[in-house]
């Protein structure tokens, strides 16, 4: 008899499914006896089901291809949604197999009874339930096809009685992805070229829907004589080789990329659904190409809107697009990046040794010891915002975290996915203190499964993003202090190699030696806590905000934090 959780398996395997990542529970042991008895798909246990998720949605993006996570019933599969929630908005292929209550319970307030089908709609393009084994394989295949094909979350509810059951239909059927090209009409590409050789100063904003279009993103834009602003998640396929890249914009981007992009009169958006309106040009006619309709327009009034992948439509535009012969604006934007660049490089400095580290230098100094095909995974908060800018990408790095739904604890699960899909490839997570201690059980699971992933904790005792947020408008930090324990420490006790750093001179052998470790390290390091990280462009608000929070923090009795402040920032204030 071959049971359905058996065909489960057959249809996983005959898709290239190689490893699932998750937890035991008693509504998954159909599943769970079917991956033992097979063989060939590894069991990624891991310590919480969040991190089974996360890791899940690594591997897929990492590698375009489908990855799974399984949940048993009730909590177990709740405690999915939101490692589902960062896939599904990250657009990447994602199917999760949730267990659910026996079949003739549901319904009648069953113990851990839930509706994962209701639950996982909202962060998914396909949930649905299984009641019966008649209509299996057909929904794991539409399941696998909707994932593949939206690169989107897909969830699977299956009872762990119909799990067990004997299979209707024990057919396995192989998906193919499609990788049709998309380019707008004839008449939409004469507009878009009508529009961009008008304009005069023209901005390309870049973001992940660049991917595998570098040479024609560069071609495009010396054909238009346009600086390149780079989105978060386009920084990994556009920064690299890029004579036109001028950084980021937006929260954590740099004053040259906000100013190529104010001071344009054309914009060309390409591939990205970029999020922050204030940053958007006020008076620049709007071009943007998506290869999803639905994001056009989502951000800015739009003067054109073009359905079509990114590198096919570029390729259909550039015959007829005008050479720019006037390069000023390229030139103007590209001379503010290398002052501004040259600033930021300023603040990445050793401090002539004093302690605490500054993050920058920490940060620089992971760039320049890891590997040339490093995968870097940033935790979400003060982290991002140093990868963003003293990471460089090569073309053979990778650079992926929550850059879209913002989650604290993403790297070290993420770095799980992303070192089992290759355990010679370095991984590097960028850990917060207070995102590593939420999903802190999950170095046992590195430790367990022999990853050897290496972790740089940035140790500043706070919450330092939200304490910025709190600054910026007007309010006196409170709730934001953590007391950490010696995270080396804590690593050495569940077998992991720990290293402490107070000085800046212990760091680069910190690193050289945790990099090196043939298994997984961490390295504590102790980093400024009053380091601020100052947006592109500073609103009236967030200066009245800040202004506030001054008096407010001295007529508080904590004035010493303002000095604190000022000790740790003199070389960007002075």
């Amino acid at each position: 008899m071959t049971t359905v959780a058996e065909n489960i398996v057959g249809n996983l395997r005959a898709n290239g499914i190689s490893r699932m990542y998750g937890i035991p529970g008693d509504s998954l042991n159909g599943l769970t006896d079917a991956l033992r008895k097979d063989g060939s798909i590894a069991w990624m246990h891991v310590r919480h089901e969040e991190a089974a998720a996360f890791a899940a949605a690594a591997e897929a993006e990492l590698t375009g291809r489908l990855a799974v996570c399984v949940g048993s019933c009730g909590p177990g599969n709740l405690h999915l949604i939101n490692g589902l929630y960062d896939a599904h908005r990250s657009r990447v292929p994602v199917l999760a197999i949730a267990a659910q209550i026996p079949s003739e319970e549901l319904g009648g307030n069953y113990f851990q009874e839930t509706r994962p089908e209701q639950l996982f709609a909202d962060c998914s393009s396909y949930a649905e339930l299984v009641s019966s084994p008649s209509q299996m394989p057909r929904v794991l295949q539409l399941a696998m096809r909707s994932a593949i094909e939206n690169r989107d979350v897909a969830v699977v509810v299956i009872p762990g009685d119909v799990a067990l059951a004997e299979a209707v239909s024990t057919g396995v059927s192989t998906l193919t992805p499609t990788m049709p090209t998309v380019t707008p009409s004839v008449d939409e590409l004469d507009q878009a070229a009508q529009l961009l050789n008008q304009g005069r100063k023209i901005t390309i904003l870049a973001g992940a829907g660049t991917a595998g279009a570098h040479p024609e993103l560069i071609k495009l834009a010396d054909r238009l004589a346009a600086p390149i602003v780079h989105t978060l998640r386009g920084k990994e396929h556009v920064e690299y080789d890029n004579p036109y890249d001028v950084g980021m914009t937006g929260l954590i981007g740099f004053a040259s990329g906000y100013r190529a992009m104010e001071s344009c009169d054309t914009l060309l958006m390409l591939g990205t659904d970029f999020p922050y309106r204030q940053f958007f040009p006020g008076k620049a006619k709007i071009i943007q190409v998506d290869l999803r309709g639905s994001q056009l327009g989502r951000r800015a009034q739009l003067d054109l809107g073009l359905v079509g992948d990114v590198g096919d439509t570029i390729a259909a535009l550039l015959p007829r697009l005008h050479e720019h012969g006037n390069r000023k604006h390229l030139d103007a934007a590209l001379d503010h990046y290398r002052k501004t660049r040259r600033k930021l490089d300023e603040l990445a400095g050793d401090d002539h040794g004093r302690s605490p580290l500054h993050p920058q230098y920490v940060a620089r100094m992971i760039d320049e010891t890891a590997a040339d095909d490093a995968i870097f995974i940033p935790d979400v908060g003060s982290p991002v915002v140093w990868a963003a800018r003293y990471l460089t990408m090569n073309g053979q790095r990778r650079l992926i975290g929550s850059f879209n739904h913002g989650t604290m604890a993403n790297a070290l699960p993420h770095a799980i996915g992303a070192q089992s899909i290759d355990r010679q490839r370095q991984v590097v997570a960028l850990a917060g203190d207070g995102g590593l201690a939420m999903l802190l059980g999950e170095l046992i699971t590195l430790k367990q499964l022999d990853l050897p992933v290496k972790l740089v904790v940035f140790n500043n005792s706070s919450l330092n993003f939200v304490e910025l947020e709190m600054k910026a408008a007007g309010f006196v930090t409170y709730g934001t202090g953590l007391d950490n324990p010696d995270f080396a420490k804590v690593a050495e006790a569940v077998g992991i190699k720990g290293i402490s750093v107070i000085k800046p001179r212990q760091l680069k052998k910190a690193l050289t030696e945790a990099f090196a470790h043939d298994g997984p390290a961490l390295v504590d390091v102790a980093t400024a806590r009053q380091e601020l990280t100052i947006p592109p462009a500073i609103t009236a608000e967030q200066l009245k905000g800040f202004t506030l929070y001054a008096i407010r923090t001295v007529m508080s009795g904590r004035g010493d934090e303002l000095l604190d402040l000022a000790a740790q920032n003199r070389r960007g204030l002075f």
